[in-house]
């Protein structure tokens, strides 16, 4: 039987780069090479793209980060023009990229564009999992409960400050100031008094336009559900993240070694099942296909669940906890990638019924 060839973009302009190649080395290193042929394709964080002749084979986001540094390298600056994906002859395309310019229907827009079936959900879900506010808004139509909020633009941060300032009074302290397009916690703060919450918006402002702030949720627990499907998608068990830090930030996540996970989780089978149902919501709730990984903050106090994010194409290492809590749920990572390709062609096998023409 023929190969497919698959090729998986990485890299990418985005704070998340460093992940996004770990993510892929994990990839080639586990797909199966009986079925299919992998074509790298890296994104630079200049935005150009490259097709190197080897694949990345880093074995932590530190380490590219650590390389990175020692390198000198940094990011920003015009992006080249895309490749001519048909020329490559790809069968399906896995855009393992985290962040803004992969993960926000940006590069999955282009692959819509080429008519290349793609692993992940599609333009639609992946821009409103990416955008913090318009995801917030969602699940909120769709009853599902987050916890009190506000997002704000720069330019009424520039406009009215005094206005926004009175608005963010009403959430109390303390409260997270996040960037509402970014993840790996890039950008964000959590703020305790006063005078810490202009700073804050500023080191937001610094990474996007656009900023949501969110009120604590009192002695949360940082509860994580994985999906995976399309119209009738599947939870695996939840996990918990128990971090190094006061929160679950960068440095925490892919620097430090003292934050540990829990898989799955310790919760009633009640609680368990709850997460589950909501998982499988949220995902509905963006119109996502293929993967995605809920997150969840469960009040210490009170037990309260509520719905924080949905990651469309979460951090994808053998030790990520997407393909730890599958693992644990009993898919294998191999297993895993196998399992999304195939999901990949039937959402686009799907797609080629459709009329493109009223004529």
């Amino acid at each position: 039987m023929k190969k497919l060839r698959v090729g998986i973009i990485f890299g990418g302009r985005s704070g998340e780069h460093e992940v996004s190649v770990t993510s892929a080395a994990s990839i080639f290193k586990h797909i199966d090479r009986e079925k299919y042929e992998a074509v790298p394709i890296r994104i630079e964080k200049t935005g150009a793209w490259s097709f190197p002749g080897e694949p990345p084979t880093a074995t932590s986001a530190a380490e590219v980060i650590q390389q990175a540094r020692a390198a000198g390298l940094g990011g920003g600056g015009p992006a080249s023009a895309d490749p001519a994906l048909s020329s490559l002859n790809l069968d399906v395309v896995f855009p393992v990229l985290h962040g803004p310019y992969g993960e926000d229907g940006t590069v999955q827009g282009l692959l819509e564009l080429a008519n290349i079936a793609y692993v992940g959900p599609g333009v639609l879900a992946s821009a409103a999992g990416m955008d913090k506010v318009a995801m917030k808004m969602l699940f909120a139509s769709r009853g599902l409960p987050v916890c009190a909020w506000h997002g704000f633009v720069r330019s009424e941060w520039k406009r009215d400050r005094a206005a926004v300032l009175a608005r963010l009074a009403e959430l109390g302290l303390p409260a997270f100031v996040k960037p509402a397009n970014l993840g790996s916690s890039v950008g964000i703060s959590k703020v305790k008094t006063p005078d810490e919450l202009v700073p804050a918006i500023e080191i937001a402002l610094a990474y996007d336009r656009k900023v949501i702030v969110e009120a604590a949720v009192p002695k949360a627990r940082e509860i994580e559900c994985a999906v995976l499907g399309n119209d009738d998608p599947e939870t695996s068990l939840p996990g918990e993240i128990l971090p190094s830090r006061e929160f679950y930030d960068y440095e925490a996540k892919y620097l430090d070694e003292g934050s540990k996970t829990v898989i799955p989780a310790n919760l009633a089978p009640d609680v368990v099942a709850t997460v589950q149902r909501l998982a499988i919501e949220c995902f509905k709730a963006v119109d996502a296909a293929g993967l995605a990984r809920v997150d969840f903050l469960m009040a210490g106090d009170s037990g309260r669940i509520f719905a924080n994010e949905i990651n469309t194409m979460p951090g994808f290492t053998t030790i990520s906890m997407y393909s730890k809590m599958w693992e644990a749920t009993g898919l294998s990572y191999s297993s895993l990638v196998d399992r999304l390709i195939q999901l990949a062609l039937e959402r686009h096998q799907e797609k080629q019924g459709l009329k493109t023409s009223a004529l």
